[in-house]
């Protein structure tokens, strides 16, 4: 049976600056976002600058940070944080929601949409395809911590692991690993390959959020849940809750986007 290796959740320290993986892990997600983009900026240079980028990119930090601090406040801990508000700025410790970071770059490119003149949707479409691969680096981040594990599993299974934080020394499935998988390299495949061929506006927009809407409600499946939204029967984790909409509203942006000419 396979053991959480429990890594130092500080990377390294420079006097007494410590730097912490799950701090790095984001800033390989801007890395990578910065990169990527550049390659579809390439195949598609009518869409947006390489200057325009870097400033889009700025924008989009905001969002995740304040957006997916706030969200893990609202949908995951309220009673935590408003016995603890000084923690609510404490984001180095982790614990930072998908749907609020979701939720927080798209407000953050509505403003730079409105300043720079550009179309929303263009913008969605565009940055896109660049998501996945950095939410495959928090989740990285999630599991260098020890963090998010999930339900407990079958002994038999190979990759069961025993997570010591979660304090009981139960196999568990591995979920952040699976979250890697689905929602980051799998869904990145998909959105690369879509996005590679013009498409109507809207619709690799719309494929996103089925796609990882989708991948959400599985993996969720596979991890211990941080709340259930019918008391303690978990019947569905607040994560699925969070991700039914947004397969919905995909479905309904593709629709919508069949219906338009390709650009």
């Amino acid at each position: 049976m396979l053991v959480h290796p429990q890594f130092d959740p500080v990377a390294f320290s420079v006097g007494p600056l410590s730097v912490r993986w799950y701090g790095l892990m984001y800033l390989v997600a801007f890395v990578q976002f910065i990169w990527l983009g550049r390659l579809r900026i390439r195949s598609r240079p009518s869409i947006l600058s390489v200057e325009q980028l870097d400033d889009l990119l700025f924008y989009g930090m905001l969002g995740v940070i304040v957006g997916g601090r706030l969200g893990q406040v609202l949908f995951y801990e309220p009673a935590y944080f408003l016995e603890h508000p000084l923690e609510i700025v404490a984001v180095w410790k982790g614990g930072m929601s998908f749907h609020g970071g979701f939720l927080g770059v798209l407000v953050a490119m509505a403003l730079w949409a409105r300043k720079s003149g550009q179309n929303w949707w263009d913008l969605t479409d565009f940055i896109a395809p660049l998501v996945p691969l950095g939410l495959a680096a928090g989740r990285l981040g999630n599991f260098i911590n020890g963090e998010l594990w999930g339900r407990v599993a079958d002994a038999s299974l190979p990759w069961a692991m025993v997570f010591p934080q979660a304090g009981d020394l139960q196999p568990r499935h591995p979920s952040q690993l699976y979250h890697i998988g689905l929602e980051g390299l799998l869904l990145f495949a998909i959105l690369w390959l879509f996005s590679r061929r013009p498409r109507q506006r809207g619709a690799v927009s719309g494929l996103f959020l089925i796609g990882y809407g989708t991948c959400r409600f599985f993996t969720e499946f596979f991890r211990e849940p941080d709340h259930g939204i019918f008391g303690q029967s978990y019947t569905i984790s607040m994560g699925q809750w969070l991700s039914l909409p947004m397969v919905v509203i995909g479905l309904g942006l593709l629709f919508v986007a069949s219906r338009r000419k390709a650009l």
